[in-house]
């Protein structure tokens, strides 16, 4: 590629935590789903819904920490034929154009596979944020690839859950680049949130004001009530499963889009 295209969002994820007021929604999709060739217009979509930033999926075999919604949509996105040369071509046709941040998430096996310096570098010329491999040990990225990430301006926020020992916050916060992503639960995602025990808003007030990243929550979230809860304390709630079963059953266009956005961030606007 012959152009960099890392400066078109308006603002980067970094500005966005730091400047924007209200709680903010990021939103996830599989790529290749639910046809191989949505992938722009999802993102133009979500874009023009107002959601802060969009985590793409590339699809795996064999992901584990997904529960059946995301598992599914990976499932059909490889029988679609996508993988991730064709995502970062998907990416790279509109580049110009798209404002919002994106973020791939996605499982070490395929990136290391595709080549870390070239997945790093394809990441900054189409113009993409950052990345999050949940298999990806904190060790072995602070060891092997932070540098690299830095080198081409890319983010690796890095996962807590209620269960992480303190010790081991502290330790991810120092080396983790963006946010924190702080899984409200155990298990999968695609589950309902847990919210009467409250153990994730235990976590956020316990840390927050000792991390030096802002906290995102995720797993679970699947409407406005759970997207309150959430966003009560931290910086803001990422979806996942509910907006893949949204498209699966209104489709992806801009009206369908526009009310799942609208109903998780205040339906009665």
């Amino acid at each position: 590629m012959d152009y960099n295209t890392k400066q078109t969002a308006d603002q980067t994820i970094n500005d966005i935590l730091a400047n924007k007021k209200e709680p903010l929604l990021s939103v996830f999709f599989t790529a290749g789903f639910p046809k191989l060739n949505d992938t722009s217009l999802i993102l133009e979509n979500l874009e023009k819904s107002g959601v802060d930033w969009v985590e793409i999926g590339i699809p795996f075999s064999d992901p584990i920490a997904d529960g059946p919604t995301i598992q599914h949509s990976s499932s059909i996105a490889l029988e679609n034929g996508m993988n991730l040369k064709l995502l970062f071509d998907q990416l790279k046709s509109n580049a110009h154009q798209r404002k919002i941040p994106v973020i791939l998430m996605g499982y070490f096996n395929t990136v290391f596979q595709y080549g870390m310096e070239q997945f790093c570098k394809d990441c900054e010329d189409c113009g993409v944020s950052g990345a999050i491999l949940p298999d990806l040990t904190p060790e072995l990225f602070h060891k092997r690839y932070a540098a690299l990430f830095e080198k081409h301006q890319l983010i690796m926020p890095l996962i807590i859950t209620p269960e992480t020992t303190a010790e081991r916050i502290h330790f991810i916060d120092r080396i983790a680049t963006g946010f924190i992503y702080l899984v409200s639960a155990s298990g999968t995602t695609g589950k309902t949130l847990g919210f009467e025990d409250s153990s994730f808003q235990l976590v956020i007030n316990q840390y927050k004001k000792s991390l030096k990243n802002p906290i995102m929550v995720g797993f679970g979230i699947s409407n406005h009530q759970d997207y309150q809860k959430a966003t009560q304390h931290s910086r803001g709630a990422i979806v996942g499963s509910a907006f893949i079963r949204h498209i699966s059953q209104f489709g992806i266009g801009l009206a369908s889009i526009q009310t799942f956005v609208k109903n998780i961030k205040n339906p009665f606007s």
